[in-house]
């Protein structure tokens, strides 16, 4: 694909913004979880081990080397695992409380998708020989 290690690019910063926002609110005791806040949770910081990979990624994307698409299929791939890893998590009912889940959770998940699909696409000039 002709634009894919753009339209990479473009999904990876996405995602990086997309930690930002609320993933989830837990009504009983009022906590809005993002992916660098959840105070009142054992769920730690989630987003910041995303924004980490979405960091290699990024440079991943950037050179026009084989070793680095193959390595960026493997950490993509690594992403959409803890995304998906996120999403059952943070919406999980725990003793009867089940949170409100925000579009920015599945958002998430959506975008690590496009990331893997974009790393299995690359544009590369390969030499004849």
């Amino acid at each position: 694909m002709k634009h894919s290690q753009t339209i990479g690019i473009i999904a990876t910063l996405a995602l990086v913004a997309i930690c930002f926002l609320p993933w989830s609110y837990i009504a009983s005791r009022q906590i809005t979880i993002t992916g660098f806040q959840a105070v009142g949770t054992n769920f730690g910081k989630p987003g910041l081990f995303t924004v980490i990979l979405s960091g290699i990624m990024l440079v991943m994307f950037a050179v026009p080397a084989i070793w680095s698409k193959r390595t960026n299929v493997f950490i993509a791939a690594l992403n959409l695992a803890w995304a998906f890893r996120n999403y059952l998590m943070i919406s999980t009912c725990l003793m009867g409380e089940c949170p409100e889940k925000k579009p920015a959770l599945y958002i998430q998940v959506a975008l690590s998708i496009l990331i893997l699909l974009m790393t299995l696409l690359p544009k590369l000039d390969l030499k004849g020989k």
